[in-house]
């Protein structure tokens, strides 16, 4: 039997779901022990009793001189923005790619031009921004916007012209417009198909609110890891990148979830392929 047709059971894919981060975790204990046994003071592989100390000082306890709980704070502020940004981001992405890949002219026009804005590094204009901008939350939010949004067009348009021509042709004999195309025939078969592509867009969604937040703010997740770095505190910044994963893969099981909810049909053809 080839080793392709060859599929674990449930079970035993779960087992090697986890072996991966088992591996990590028990590279990580070893790693943290041996540094630990040559200098206890070792602050770069901080062991998981101070790790823990660390999530309960900043989850749990209050500041003192703040009285907030800094990790809920920063975590509540930096979604706030992300998904406003991300909002914007998939409006655009929706819009323009439908009719980019339904409109020759407009993809004509405007194409090519989403195509080089899509390929202009975001981080290299932050600094653009803020000077432009200011360094408030619309600089952070558009940064994300430009991040995010040309790919999400670009993505959208490809998938738009992906669909069987025959279907417009059907369409147009049967007299429909335009306009009636693309909504009542383009856009159901386009909206699940973003949702995969804004699962492919949370982790540089994430990259540019933290090079933002790092860079100019007051509280947030990037502001508190790049804070906290000057102090090498490990245990403070492991526990915040870990928090952060834990968030965005969060994101992406409530984007599969909605999409299996609101698109019952595109789920079962992908579970049926």
């Amino acid at each position: 039997m080839r080793l392709i047709n060859v599929r674990p059971g449930r079970g035993a894919g779960r087992v090697l779901s986890l072996l991966p981060f088992s591996a990590a975790f028990l590279a990580y204990a070893l790693a943290s022990a041996q540094r630990r046994s040559t200098n206890p003071d070792d602050k770069l592989l901080p062991s998981f009793a101070a790790i823990g100390d660390a999530i309960k000082r900043m989850a749990f306890d209050a500041d003192p001189r703040t009285g907030d709980i800094l990790m809920w704070l920063d975590t509540g502020a930096s979604l706030e923005r992300l998904f406003v940004a991300l909002a914007i981001a998939t409006a655009i992405g929706l819009v323009l790619g439908v009719a980019i890949g339904t409109l020759p002219y407009l993809r004509a026009l405007i194409g090519n031009f989403i195509t080089v804005v899509s390929m202009v590094p975001p981080l290299a204009i932050l600094p653009i921004l803020f000077i432009t901008v200011g360094l408030g939350e619309a600089a952070k939010i558009i940064l994300i916007v430009i991040g995010v949004a040309p790919p999400l067009v670009r993505d959208v348009a490809m998938r738009v012209e992906d669909l069987p021509p025959q279907q417009f042709i059907k369409a147009q004999t049967l007299g429909a417009s335009t306009w009636t195309i693309m909504l009542r025939m383009v856009l159901p078969q386009i909206l699940p198909r973003l949702v995969d592509s804004l699962r492919l867009q949370l982790g540089p969604a994430w990259l540019f609110l933290i090079a933002a937040e790092a860079i100019a703010s007051e509280s947030r997740l990037g502001y508190r890891i790049f804070l906290v770095r000057r102090y090498l505190a490990m245990d403070v910044i492991l526990p915040y990148v870990a928090w952060i994963t834990l968030l965005a893969f969060l994101m992406e099981l409530a984007l599969l979830a909605f999409q299996k909810r609101a698109f019952p049909w595109f789920s079962a053809a992908r579970a049926a392929a």
